[in-house]
């Protein structure tokens, strides 16, 4: 069995690879896969062209990134014992593939990382991708060090350690191949956003630990795959929290949660209606919606566990938005 495969899932963005994809190949010492959701651009024919020995799983359609990545890895399942999925956007450093698995070598303890994710467009600035490593708050809405909601933290060495985290973004999720698989892989209900965070959250009620390492970084095309002011973005942060929550949290406690959820959702809803146009509200409506049409076709994972407790350095954050929009707290240190 070979070490690790860093796995690039690739829709349409031919772009993207040829700008970064020389980079990954030259500061990466494992293996480069790309795995194509049947694009229709020039993605394949550049691959063809400018690296015709690289490894590409080719995909009938257009899956997204939850069963993209599922259908891909597949294929690979049995070969490597690390996969390290990387998205087409970011820009690699030298040797951080090797430091990382070697760190996770030596931690095996942990079955899923990700180094510290900085912008790409401000190389100062942490990025919303995951930043200095993720959490949840009591309602289940994601944040993290580095990044709360809009407010992004200049990067100051302040995250430079490692750190036990509630998620690891799947920007660039470093992750034990065997754990991959045993639990499911990705949900592909999700289609994309949030379905590593659900996954961390399964790996986590299975007693199983995440990390960040900041000793290793890459850099981030903030919006380079899909807008962040795009309203479909929107819709499914909305839904897949929604289907996450469902799916892990007891049914008492989701039930309350969801009474708290609506109201700061439909306070989100209205908010973005007056600050930003009617498609984002919109937006929210139809992940409600579409919310109670999939539930019944999922099953809850654990129905005695919540694992939103609190995080790894005793911090229990009820709500980030509270935190952040009241009482004015704009950094995970400030929690």
């Amino acid at each position: 069995m070979q070490k690790a495969a860093i796995v690039i899932l690739n829709y349409n963005g031919e772009k993207m690879l040829r700008q970064f994809l020389p980079d990954v190949i030259q500061h990466s010492v494992y293996d480069v896969i790309v795995a194509d959701n049947a694009s229709s651009d020039g993605s394949l024919d550049f691959l063809n062209t400018d690296f015709p020995k690289l490894e590409t799983v080719r995909l009938e359609a257009n899956h997204g990134f939850a069963q993209g990545y599922n259908l891909a890895l597949e294929q690979l399942q049995g070969r490597y014992q690390y996969y390290i999925l990387l998205n087409s956007d970011i820009l690699v450093t030298e040797d951080w593939d090797r430091k990382m698995i070697q760190w996770l070598d030596n931690n095996p303890h942990i079955v899923a990382a990700q180094p510290k994710i900085l912008s790409y467009q401000n190389r100062k600035l942490f990025d919303h991708a995951g930043a200095g490593g993720g959490f949840l708050d009591q309602l289940g809405y994601p944040y993290c060090r580095g990044r709360i909601f809009n407010h992004i933290e200049e990067d100051l060495h302040q995250y430079d350690d490692c750190q036990e985290v509630d998620w690891a973004s799947g920007a660039c999720l470093f992750i034990r191949a065997d754990d991959f698989h045993a639990h499911g892989g990705f949900d592909p209900i999700f289609f994309a956003h949030m379905e590593e965070i659900d996954l961390c959250w399964r790996l986590r009620l299975d007693g199983k630990q995440i990390s960040y390492n900041g000793s290793i970084q890459v850099y981030h095309v903030n919006g380079g795959t899909l807008a962040r002011q795009s309203p479909f973005k929107t819709y499914l942060n909305f839904r897949n929290n929604l289907l996450m929550l469902y799916k892990n949290l007891p049914q008492t406690r989701f039930l309350w949660v969801f009474v708290l959820r609506v109201i700061f959702d439909f306070s989100a809803m209205l908010h973005f209606s007056l600050t930003e146009g009617g498609a984002h509200g919109k937006a929210v409506a139809k992940a409600y919606r579409d919310f109670f049409r999939l539930k019944s076709s999922i099953n809850s994972t654990h129905p005695l566990a919540s694992k939103l407790t609190k995080d790894a350095k005793g911090k229990k954050v009820f709500s980030i938005a509270v935190s952040h929009y009241l009482e004015g707290k704009k950094t995970y240190r400030e929690l």
